[in-house]
């Protein structure tokens, strides 16, 4: 995948909400600042929360691949073991 998948605007979820609980930390959803990923704790967290059949499905698979992908990514990053899906 040469292109990144760009991850839709929710309606359910207030950007700001997330920058403002998180800081301007990375998220695995930049979008709509969902899912931190700055932490080993953050990681570990939103890598269970995008496999909760009913957050992911509030995005597209592409979306979710994505998410998925720059949570694994951030784990590495930060020494953090997590479960294939």
């Amino acid at each position: 995948m040469s292109k990144a998948t760009k991850i839709d605007r929710r309606d359910d979820v207030n950007p700001k909400e997330g920058e403002h609980k998180y800081g301007h930390v990375e998220f695995a959803d930049p979008t709509n600042n969902k899912y931190p990923i700055d932490t080993p704790e953050h990681v570990r967290a939103a890598w269970n929360y995008i496999n909760h059949k009913d957050n992911a499905a509030k995005y597209d698979a592409d979306e979710v691949k994505a998410i998925k992908q720059r949570i694994k990514r951030a784990a590495k990053k930060h020494d953090v073991e997590i479960s294939e899906d």
